[in-house]
């Protein structure tokens, strides 16, 4: 008979993702912020990332959700902007630069409704 896994406050919080405006503020405090609230509802199921770099890497939204989680509380130290580049009724897709002391990371994040809420299904980074 299998326990049943235990749920961490983190997971279980609502976070209100009913906009692609909502849903994009949160992944900005997600990724940049260490906020760990709604980080599971935050994601598709199909979520993938990809690094543009010297060594390109592909991260699945298992890999990506742990990593958020272990970055709670920690905050960058960056200058965060966010532009929104194409937009309908059920798709979102914005540019997040963040700038730090020494170099750029350009983050362009596609946002889906799905169902009632809006999630990232996408996040191409690149480093300049």
């Amino acid at each position: 008979m299998a326990a049943n896994k235990p749920v961490s406050k983190s997971e279980k919080a609502n976070v209100n993702l009913s906009t692609a405006d909502f849903a994009l503020e949160h992944y900005v405090a997600v990724t940049t912020e260490g906020e760990s609230a709604g980080v599971e509802q935050l994601f598709s199921e199909d979520f993938n990332q990809k690094i543009q770099a010297s060594n390109a890497q592909n991260h699945s939204r298992g890999e990506v959700v742990k990593s958020l989680k272990k970055q709670k509380g920690e905050k960058l130290n960056c200058t965060v902007s966010t532009d929104i580049i194409e937009e309908s009724a059920d798709y979102m897709v914005a540019k997040v630069t963040l700038k730090f002391a020494n170099f750029t990371k350009t983050d362009l994040v596609t946002l889906e409704r799905v169902g009632n809420d809006w999630k990232v299904s996408k996040s191409i980074n690149s480093y300049k």
